[in-house]
């Protein structure tokens, strides 16, 4: 059953414009509590935690959405601007039934979304996401409406940036400080701006902060993990020893080394899987990541005889991947950096204290312990439906109601040239081609040994995809 609201990372969409309205986010609520009330065999549901990120709109939705669980006879606990990772720890602490997090991630400040959390703390899966969507269609929710005695209430947690913040410096290994290590660490304006460089001062690192200054519409604007160019610059100027980018929700990390050189997700990954199989602490001797990742990632983890297990996109699909082989590191190209032994979702400023705890235990410099492999020529082109190519694009797609390219992409003239170009590359690349979970269009990628090569395939296949979907 292909869903209709939610993408591959919650509910995402422009402030103020279907599906991201007060009303909507106020039915997504109610919607939500009546699901959790039925599979509790008719007891209610009674607490949620409510995190945000910095956009405007963040105060709209949080009233919305607190209005909604309220109605149902819940309680409602407001944290107030706080990391994604935050709010899955604090449901678990605060013995919460949900967890919500209003932020559209890494993009821009008229977006948001809508990410929602279990018990557990971890992503509700898209069974619970397919009953929620049903729910929302379904006219009679106003039947389940809790009666005037029964309402839930609404309260502010004003130690929630505390409790995370100490729950994060808990991950870092007593014999260690940062002491001797100068960080510049950019909160992209957003959930992280006070946390992330509080918690490294209280390390003993010498901080710089860039990207601290939230005005609701500044996130993730020019700083953050999707946009290092002042982060580089920063590093380089300061003489740190690192630079660490967070997004506007703080569950993706990108390192910058000290010479301004931006690391990805891949190498971060593969430092940290092969330290930890260096420690003998790595289960399942594997690491976990998406079909985006490069092969150049692959061809070093098959040397070092670790197996890279790969999912579909989306750091919610790499967590149940390793939730089922009970493995403890993964994640995306992207920055979302997986350790289940500390958490149980991305979080950006935890693997930042991993890497800086990799750095201290080296001695050596970032652009020496984190860059282990050279990564194969990618291409990533985007064919938006109606013609236009976009090209370059894209990295990982999160949230939002994905759209339907089946017709485009089962067409025989695209399955052919898919072949075609998988037949080309052979054993020297790998070919990817997907429909965006947040926009309308397919992506195609492709990497491979030859530049060229991979240039033409990819140019050859969206020519014929652009066709048909023109």
């Amino acid at each position: 059953m292909t869903r209709k609201y939610f993408g591959t990372d919650g509910i995402r969409g422009q402030a103020n414009t279907f599906p991201m309205t007060a009303t909507m986010a106020l039915k997504v609520a109610m919607a939500t509590a009546s699901v959790l009330r039925g599979r509790r065999n008719g007891d209610q549901t009674d607490r949620v935690v409510i995190g945000k990120d910095t956009r405007l709109s963040g105060y709209m939705l949080e009233e919305a959405m607190c209005a909604g669980f309220v109605s149902m006879g819940m309680d409602a606990m407001l944290t107030g601007p706080l990391p994604t990772p935050g709010v899955s720890m604090l449901t678990r602490s605060l013995r919460c039934d949900l967890g919500v997090m209003i932020s559209a991630s890494h993009n821009a400040f008229q977006d948001n979304g809508i990410k929602l959390f279990g018990a557990d703390g971890y992503k509700l899966d898209d069974e619970i996401e397919r009953e929620i969507e049903a729910n929302l269609d379904d006219d009679d929710l106003d039947a389940e409406l809790s009666l005037p005695a029964d309402l839930g209430k609404a309260k502010r947690i004003d130690d929630a940036l505390g409790r995370y913040g100490e729950y994060i410096k808990g991950s870092f290994p007593k014999r260690y400080t940062l002491d001797g290590l100068k960080v510049v660490v950019d909160c992209a304006h957003g959930a992280a701006y006070k946390v992330a460089p509080q918690v490294l001062w209280e390390l003993e690192a010498e901080v710089v902060a860039i990207g601290n200054d939230p005005n609701g519409r500044n996130i993730n604007e020019g700083y953050g993990a999707t946009a290092t160019e002042n982060l580089e610059k920063a590093v380089v100027e300061h003489g740190a020893d690192v630079g660490i980018a967070l997004d506007g929700d703080a569950d993706r990390l990108i390192v910058v080394d000290e010479t301004g050189k931006r690391i990805d997700g891949d190498q971060l990954m593969a430092a940290l899987a092969l330290d930890m199989k260096e420690q003998g602490i790595l289960r399942g001797g594997a690491l976990v990541s998406t079909v985006m990742s490069n092969l150049g990632l692959e061809r070093l983890m098959e040397r070092e005889g670790v197996k890279l297990i790969r999912t579909q996109v989306g750091d919610r699909y790499v967590t149940e991947a390793m939730r089922a082989g009970d493995y403890n590191v993964g994640g995306e190209q992207s920055g979302h950096i997986i350790l289940p032994d500390f958490s149980r979702t991305g979080d950006g400023l935890l693997a930042a204290l991993q890497i800086l705890v990799l750095l201290k235990h080296k001695g050596k410099p970032a652009s020496e312990v984190l860059n282990l492999f050279t990564p194969l020529p990618q291409i990533l082109h985007n064919v938006k439906l109606g013609g236009a190519v976009d090209c370059g694009g894209g990295g990982e797609s999160e949230g939002g109601a994905g759209i339907d390219s089946a017709a485009v992409l089962s067409s025989v003239e695209v399955r052919t040239a898919i072949a075609a170009a998988e037949s080309q590359l052979a054993n020297d690349g790998r070919l990817l081609v997907r429909a965006s979970g947040t926009e309308a269009l397919i992506r195609v990628m492709a990497e491979g040994d030859d530049p060229k090569m991979i240039e033409s395939v990819v140019s050859d296949l969206c020519a014929v995809i652009e066709k048909v979907a023109g």
